[in-house]
């Protein structure tokens, strides 16, 4: 049977769909222009079924020691709360983060503010759960800003560990490389 208390809570609290979009709305905070729905790194949003007014928000960081995890967090946090909605945040960290969970949205703001997105695949191998570098038909990383294929790895690591940092043999423009992991 389910309590007065229990009825009211669900009835009142937002639908999942609606927290997705306010997840939407928080930015990432190393690269400001994608949210962490845009990252893929929201990995689901449900209700408690113990406690019907607890949202339960399950995020998988881009790397285990990602320095921006517990930002992340609390802005989730912050954000689901200026809603009024309690949430607990999960971390899951298997499987692994991909740059393929990047949504294409995701991909284009991130060539719009000028970091090439990841180019290539990320195979999931059923046997050991790593992921690799899938190099069949990978294609060249390319300039954001002309679009040439002419372009020099300056360093493998640019302003945070996931990017390289490139420049432009055509415009001679550095340039972020979101690498593929």
């Amino acid at each position: 049977m389910v309590s007065e208390t229990t009825a009211a809570s669900t009835s009142t609290r937002p639908g999942v769909e609606q927290i997705w979009s306010w997840l939407g709305e928080v930015s990432d905070p190393e690269i400001p222009v994608v949210s962490v729905v845009d990252l893929g790194i929201v990995r689901d949003v449900t209700w408690s079924g113990e406690d019907p007014g607890l949202c339960i928000v399950t995020v998988t960081p881009t790397y285990s020691a990602c320095p921006a995890t517990s930002v992340i967090r609390q802005h989730i946090r912050d954000k689901l709360k200026a809603h009024g909605v309690r949430a607990q945040l999960r971390i899951r960290l298997s499987p692994a983060w991909t740059t393929d969970w990047i949504s294409r949205e995701g991909k284009e703001k991130l060539r719009s503010f000028g970091i090439t997105p990841p180019m290539g695949a990320v195979a999931q191998p059923e046997t050991t759960g790593l992921p690799i570098l899938n190099t069949v038909d990978r294609p060249t990383i390319t300039c954001p800003r002309c679009g040439s294929c002419r372009v020099t790895v300056i360093s493998q690591f640019g302003s945070t560990l996931c990017k390289a940092l490139c420049r432009c043999n055509e415009c001679l423009e550095p340039f972020d490389y979101f690498k593929c992991h």
